[in-house]
């Protein structure tokens, strides 16, 4: 099992996909920032353009009629591309969540100023660009036969076909499945490399005096094209992304840096992304070069539990099944995380995160310690997630229960069924400290105040139900206060000095407090009727005795007991 950790040092990208190779050199590797193609896409029909260029380009001559320095708001953005103000104001909210500047106004913006502070027009149109944006399709198991009886063609609920279920992903070898972070950078480096000369003409400006036939790119504009790429790796000291490149390089930091003609950004950059795709070929190549027996023997003495940093992107937790797993901010070094085809498992990841994903899992408990960006949590079956986030994005999934301490409202796409959200219901000793850290206000909870929206989400090729193109995706139902629980995390981990927090930080919603109450008193009644119950001390022996049988009883029938197992053999 891999146990070696991605490093906590933040790097000049919050989530960059690197390359297995450190470049030393002063030609660093051009990378695609993997978070906006992973947390940074909206399901609404009319942002994703079918000529993003044609669309766009009076798109941003309108927005920036209404700019204030070069800043546009909810209330334009709505006007400008026909949207509702709750759509503006989701636009706002998820570029916030997946910018490459963390000092940008909108990244530091309270809740009550997002709207009116708004987003840079270069970030916010190439946050629209990338609407278009497809994601790559799961690989096709290479014996499609050996699998075909796991999980019935036809689904149960709705009688379409069931592209990808978590029980077929578990049973079967689910590393086939899943895209390798190499596929998941070439299909974003092709991306670019189709689109980047109309990404750089929307950045550029027409030489005065010369018209459209002339474009220049200011430096101050190319570095904007940092939000959907990176030069070189973690830790390889690049300041900026004009630092990378001749044009710009040695610019005088006192002085206005002169504008680059676009066609030679261009060209730079073109020439930069079919490297990057070259190397990465041939890494794929070299591991393809192994014979089909090999590979089986290889694939033989893995384990299905697979913990990975895998430095080309976030910390994976990868076919967990019936055990518990316990992480703590010392174990998590890495700033994302992604739980990847678990079964019938508990995990929980007490640290201050990201980004974190949860894919592909079924029947278990992931509790996710304080995601300070985005959590996204897809193609899951009756999955139970606590969270503390920022934000959270649901998309086809089905019997799941999502208990949320939320600063924004959740979103809710794709193809999804029966699903339930209530407060966050936990606490350990360190979540007040790893909230504070990532940026979540414990004031702020908007766990029932859902955005659903399409049925169909255009860039997931899995969420695609039959004649659902005009559907809203199926809301999310409250859990009955009745049925509330709190969720009780075990302290028996040494290792780490205890935190201050004592109960759930976020407060809960009176109808749940009360039952919550109304609880704690019947409980406690239930008590002291048995301390006053004048028994003989073999009856009370009896009695304990009894008790003791029944939790063992209710430990065995829930699975609880390898709860106890698991987590005492860490």
């Amino acid at each position: 099992m891999t146990e070696e950790l991605i490093d906590q040092s933040p790097p000049p990208d919050p989530d960059p996909i690197q390359s297995p190779n450190p470049i030393a050199n002063s030609n660093p590797i051009i990378h695609p920032r993997r978070v906006p193609f992973e947390h940074g896409l909206i399901p609404i029909q009319k942002l994703v353009f079918t000529d993003p260029i044609q669309t766009l380009a009076p798109i941003k001559q309108k927005l920036a009629a209404s700019a204030t320095n070069n800043r546009v708001g909810s209330a334009a953005i709505s006007d400008a591309l026909l949207i509702s103000g709750d759509q503006a104001r989701l636009v706002l909210e998820t570029l916030g969540s997946v910018l490459h500047c963390e000092t940008d106004p909108l990244v530091l913006a309270k809740p009550e100023e997002v709207d009116s502070i708004g987003a840079d027009l270069r970030d916010l149109v190439l946050f629209l660009y990338i609407q278009s944006y497809k994601k790559l399709q799961p690989r096709t198991h290479k014996d499609a036969a050996s699998v075909a009886d796991v999980w019935p063609s036809t689904s149960a609920f709705d009688g379409y076909l069931s592209a990808l279920s978590p029980i077929q992903l578990v049973r079967s070898n689910s590393r086939r499945f899943m895209p390798s972070p190499a596929d998941e950078e070439t299909h974003q480096l092709s991306y670019l490399q189709k689109h980047i000369t109309n990404i750089i003409s929307l950045l550029s400006e027409p030489v005065e005096g010369e018209g459209d036939e002339s474009l220049v790119l200011s430096m101050e504009s190319f570095e904007h094209i940092g939000f959907l790429v990176h030069y070189g790796d973690k830790g390889s000291n690049v300041p900026s992304l004009s630092q990378a490149t001749p044009f710009f390089s040695n610019s005088d930091p006192d002085m206005p840096a002169v504008p680059v003609p676009a066609s030679q950004v261009n060209d730079w950059l073109l020439k930069d992304i079919s490297s990057a795709l070259e190397s990465i070929s041939d890494r794929i190549s070299g591991k393809e070069n192994v014979s089909d027996q090999d590979a089986a023997m290889a694939d033989s003495s893995v384990p299905l539990n697979k913990l990975s940093s895998n430095d080309r992107g976030p910390f994976i937790i990868e076919g967990v099944s019936k055990t518990s797993l316990f992480k703590q901010a010392s174990d998590l070094k890495g700033r994302s995380v992604k739980v990847a085809n678990c079964h019938d498992s508990v995990i929980y990841l007490l640290t201050p995160l990201r980004y974190a994903t949860v894919y592909g899992c079924s029947d278990s408990t992931i509790v996710l310690g304080a995601a300070g960006k985005a959590v996204r949590v897809e193609h899951c079956e009756r999955v139970h997630v606590i969270a503390s986030t920022k934000r959270i994005c649901i998309s086809s999934c089905r019997e799941c229960v999502f208990f949320l301490g939320v600063n924004q409202r959740p979103l809710i796409v794709g193809d999804n069924h029966k699903l339930q959200v209530a407060p966050y219901n936990t606490f350990y000793s360190h979540l007040e400290e790893h909230m504070t850290e990532v940026g979540i206000e414990p004031t702020i909870n908007k766990w029932n105040e859902s955005l659903a929206l399409g049925a169909v989400d255009p860039h997931d090729s899995l969420s695609h139900p039959t004649g659902a193109s005009d559907k809203q995706s199926e809301p999310a139902s409250c859990v009955d206060p009745d049925q509330f629980t709190n969720f009780l995390i075990p302290n028996w981990f040494a290792g780490e000095a205890v935190g201050t927090t004592k109960d759930n930080p976020f407060p809960l919603p009176n109808a749940y407090k009360a039952v919550q109450q109304t609880n704690l008193k019947n409980l406690e009644e239930t008590r002291q009727s048995l301390r006053e119950t004048p028994l003989e001390e073999n009856r009370k022996r009896e009695l304990t005795t009894a008790f003791h049988i029944h939790f063992k009883d209710w430990l065995y029938a829930t699975g609880n007991i390898r709860q106890l197992y698991c987590l005492q053999g860490d």
